[in-house]
């Protein structure tokens, strides 16, 4: 399936859910994993806001990308982010949506006021 580069440069993103870690099955308990490296996901959530627009998302980062000194309600980075539609059937009903993932999740600065002054 096809991904989709976030430019994040103008937008504030703000951290809304801590990083825990991503479950891949909810019966076992089992924590999902890079398909690749073999990693463990997290999951965190933000507000991502841009234009006056705002939407809540879900983000996976591997865990070594969730960096120290994230606080909830503080501005972060979202380096690589990137968007993968996807579709599934789940007991006979079809859903679809985007996800959403990132290399890492870092402490960020909020954007410096429209016309303001240094």
């Amino acid at each position: 399936m096809r991904t989709i580069r976030v430019e994040t440069s103008a937008a504030t993103i703000l951290l809304t859910e801590a990083p825990e870690p991503k479950v891949r099955d909810r019966q076992s308990g089992e924590i999902a994993k890079d398909a690749v490296s073999g990693e463990a996901l997290m999951t965190l959530g933000v507000v991502y806001i841009e234009e006056g627009e705002s939407s809540l998302i879900k983000v996976t980062v591997p865990e070594s990308g969730v960096s120290e000194g994230l606080a909830l309600g503080a501005p972060v980075s979202l380096p690589g982010l990137i968007a993968r539609p996807w579709e599934s059937v789940f007991n006979g009903q079809q859903r679809h949506g985007i996800a959403f993932r990132a290399a890492a999740v870092t402490p960020a600065a909020f954007p410096a006021a429209m016309g303001a002054s240094a």
